[in-house]
């Protein structure tokens, strides 16, 4: 994502003062959240782009905390909570609007004296449930780490195939399968002129463990878009969250969420992507980086989206919440779907 921001400096160099901060609270500023609803989009609007997914709420997440901001993955911690990941090696620990409410909490992930610099810019994250583990990929230092949820320590690995990924193309989407395989997909296109096309890996168990390398694969996605989240459904598929820079000042986005089979992927071939909906205005849209999903009662699930801010004036921090039945959508059994009908996604 930071060069999307180095792009916006080049140009606040030939227009200046078009390039804002957003005022950060006092240090010494307690913990307070507001979540603020957006106005309900068009019916018609929310059909032609979300198809089979149900928009449940928007809201503008507020902060009145220094850290606040710039998180880019989304994990469900099992028990209503939330727990976001700040590219800044920051954490919160949140209650999101319907859900039975905790206080939320700020820590780090990995204090700087372990990593430095290139320890801060965490960009994907997956959870284990049972274990209650969390693995964090970091873009510049090209590492993966695991942690428990009091963070009082991590384990950290440098896989050798993320080694060549390039300069703020690290891990920027990760999650562990229900099976124990981590998927991680890279964000920057595999060739110059490539605008489907990424490079991706299929870990067999922990990445932070001795395991065997690494199977490498294709991520075929929406033509122009970039993976910054996965999530898995309850049937194994996996949702991908997409992002696309559309014009860097004042920065504006525009997303894809894609549906995939990890059953599908095979060493050295494409893993094809179907995109399921878009998150493009007049949506309140913003740079959405995580995505987690939640099962419900009643067969569906809950699935939470959420944005990065870059800490800039122009941006926001939004969390999304759409429901989705996954038989509805494309690629399930034919048992699994039934008589269901499928809305399509406007073109």
């Amino acid at each position: 994502m930071r060069r999307f921001v180095a792009l916006a400096l080049l140009l606040l160099a030939l227009a200046p003062g078009t390039w804002l901060r957003t005022p950060r609270a006092p240090r010494s500023a307690a913990l307070e959240l507001r979540f603020i609803p957006e106005p309900r989009p068009p019916r018609h609007h929310l059909a032609a782009q979300l198809g089979s997914f149900d928009f449940a709420g928007a809201w503008r997440i507020t902060g009145r905390h220094w850290r606040f901001g710039g998180f880019s993955a989304l994990v469900p911690l099992g028990d209503g909570e939330l727990l976001a990941i700040g590219d800044r090696g920051y954490r919160l620990r949140f209650s999101p609007p319907g859900a039975a409410q905790h206080r939320p909490a700020f820590g780090v992930t990995v204090p700087r004296r372990f990593g430095g610099k290139s320890m801060i810019d965490a960009e994907s994250a997956a959870f284990d449930p049972l274990s209650r583990r969390l693995w964090i990929g970091w873009e510049d230092d090209k590492s993966i780490t695991r942690h428990g949820l009091a963070f009082r320590g991590f384990a950290r690995s440098y896989p050798a195939a993320l080694r060549h990924w390039g300069e703020n193309l690290g891990p920027e989407a990760m999650v562990r399968l229900d099976d124990g395989r981590f998927v991680v997909l890279r964000e920057g296109f595999s060739g110059l002129l490539e605008r489907r096309n990424h490079q991706a890996l299929l870990f067999t168990g922990d990445p932070t463990a001795a395991t065997p390398p690494p199977q490498v694969f294709t991520f075929a996605g929406p033509e122009g878009y970039s993976p910054t989240d996965m999530a898995q459904l309850p049937d194994g598929r996996v949702l991908v969250l997409m992002r696309r820079l559309l014009w860097p000042l004042p920065a504006r986005f525009t997303g894809r969420i894609a549906i995939a089979d990890p059953r599908a992927i095979r060493p050295g071939r494409a893993w094809h992507a179907s995109e399921v909906a878009r998150l493009e205005a007049p949506l309140p849209v913003d740079n959405f980086e995580g995505i987690a999903i939640e099962p419900r009662r009643d067969g569906k699930v809950t699935v939470w989206l959420i944005s990065d801010d870059n800490r800039a004036l122009s941006q926001r921090t939004m969390l999304w919440k759409l429901v989705v039945d996954p038989v509805r959508l494309p690629g399930a059994s034919k048992r699994a779907r039934g008589e269901a009908a499928r809305p399509s996604i406007a073109r």
